[in-house]
């Protein structure tokens, strides 16, 4: 069975991209869903919130060169069913490096092929840099589906349009025509302010049932978990955020059935 294939994408930075990836990744692992997270950030967060270090060479910069095969970059995490393609510095150089190539946004897709066929991970997530550059629209032409993160703000849903808009272009160009909107993930959700509400029952309003069901809270431990190479399972595993994301991984198994 190949593997489905997510981008956690949101051109705006400290959304809860990162954290979602890797905790997610956790929670689908966890409920025995192989899964592999590849880090697509020159910055590496997703990889030091894994606990694993930042090698020279470890990340999939050989592979998108076309000098290496991307099944070879795959390395275990300390969770088990949860595996890693690390991201490094070098990642930087594809920005650049990619624009210069034919067919550069489908060069990631043609990359994850093997992983996608090998059998060996049920989901793959792709955690994006920050911003709608040559990376996040590679990994918008390979997933399957778009996990957009929004922070529980106004200003957060202005770029929402935005990304839904370079889907559609994407789609309409038959560089993936394939590519759904897999759901919205409401981060950083105050129940204490009127605000988070106002916002969660616009988007709600707006999308229906591609919002998700679980909220993720805005939560000093799930701030502090990756500063100690965790995931919030480990850091705080009775906390308020482990709950959200292991209530998460259930509601994605059953969306996306990622079960068989």
């Amino acid at each position: 069975m190949s593997a489905t294939v997510f981008t956690i994408a949101n051109q705006k930075g400290g959304v809860g991209k990162t954290t979602t990836a890797i905790n997610l990744g956790r929670a689908l692992a966890d409920e025995g869903v192989p899964t592999l997270i590849i880090d697509l950030d020159p910055q590496a967060n997703a990889t030091s919130g894994l606990g694993v270090d930042k090698t020279e060479g470890g990340s999939l910069y050989g592979a998108l060169m076309g000098n290496e095969e991307a099944t070879a970059k795959v390395q275990p995490t300390r969770s088990a069913h949860l595996f890693l393609i690390p991201g490094e510095v070098d990642m930087a150089a594809i920005e650049i490096e990619l624009s210069q190539r034919e067919n550069y946004l489908i060069q990631l897709r043609e990359c994850l092929r093997p992983l996608r066929e090998s059998g060996r991970f049920r989901a793959i997530i792709l955690d994006c840099p920050p911003a709608l550059g040559m990376l996040s629209m590679n990994s918008l032409a390979a997933a399957d589906y778009l996990i957009i993160a929004l922070q529980c703000e106004y200003l957060a849903m202005e770029g929402l349009g935005q990304i839904l808009k370079v889907v559609d272009q994407l789609r309409e160009a038959d560089v993936n025509p394939d590519i759904a909107l897999g759901g919205i993930l409401m981060t950083m959700f105050d129940v204490r302010t009127n605000l988070s509400h106002q916002v969660v029952a616009e988007v709600r309003n707006h999308f229906d049932e591609q919002v998700f069901r679980t909220m993720i809270p805005r939560s000093i431990r799930l701030s502090e978990a990756p500063s100690f190479g965790q995931t919030i399972f480990e850091y705080d595993p009775t906390s308020t955020g482990a709950n959200a994301y292991r209530y998460l991984g259930k509601e994605f198994i059953e969306r996306f059935q990622l079960k068989s």
